[in-house]
């Protein structure tokens, strides 16, 4: 399984990578910036997961959310955020998002979720 971690928090970014790098993924790569994720996305292929925060760079609401998914040849895009409402979450969801992780989630539901 290959992932895709793309957060503008260095901690965060890596601390993710790091946990998901300590499971069964064959390949986790990170970027900070959405026009980054659309970039590694088409030099290095799709990936079975792109894990892509609703507040960073370029996202622009969930109009983020919709370039990734073309990129990533309609497989899975979930949206995390350490702040977002529930109405975003939900308006994430019914946007095509696989899922929404709020950060504030225990690092364990991360394989779960994947």
């Amino acid at each position: 399984m290959r992932i895709l971690v793309a957060d503008d928090h260095d901690l965060v970014r890596d601390a993710i990578a790091a946990f998901l790098n300590g499971s069964d993924i064959d390949e986790v790569l990170t970027v900070a910036t959405l026009d980054e994720a659309l970039v590694k996305t088409d030099e290095t292929g799709t990936f079975d997961l792109v894990l892509l925060d609703y507040n960073m760079p370029g996202m622009n609401g969930l109009e983020g959310l919709t370039k990734m998914k073309v990129a990533n040849d309609g497989k899975p895009v979930a949206l995390m955020s350490g702040s977002a409402s529930r109405e975003v979450a939900d308006a994430a969801l019914k946007a095509g998002a696989q899922g929404f992780i709020p950060k504030t989630l225990a690092a364990r539901t991360l394989l779960t979720a994947a």
